[in-house]
């Protein structure tokens, strides 16, 4: 079975949310709410790295951010970030909010994914 992951950030979508996160990001990294956003993003667009190894999972994947987690699927009270698997009933978190702050580097986060794809096969 294809895997089908739905990656959530912990932030709103939006042409103003978007420069308020990047001014963050910028000021304050430390204090930044998102690591799947920190890890991934430069300061104003996606990591080539990050890109080329999606292009390479065995998984169909989609972003979605934290309100159109809300809108799409109704799913409010959740930490974030998150990588949720898509089931025939709605979402089920895959890796939690405290599994991503863990990771320190986009490294160990492609560690992460490519270790736990292959295990759910097994």
């Amino acid at each position: 079975m294809r895997h089908a992951l739905v990656f959530v950030y912990n932030a709103d979508s939006g042409l103003f949310n978007t420069v308020a996160d990047i001014a963050h990001k910028i000021l304050s990294p430390d204090t930044y709410a998102c690591q799947l956003c920190a890890l991934t993003h430069d300061h104003f667009a996606v990591r080539k790295e990050w890109r080329e190894f999606l292009q390479g999972l065995d998984a169909d994947y989609e972003f979605l951010h934290r309100d159109e987690l809300a809108s799409r699927y109704g799913i409010q009270d959740v930490e974030l970030p998150a990588i949720f698997q898509r089931q025939a009933d709605g979402l089920e978190i895959w890796i939690d909010a405290a599994s991503l702050r863990a990771c320190a580097s986009l490294d160990a986060l492609k560690a992460l994914l490519t270790q736990k794809l292959s295990g759910d096969k097994a």
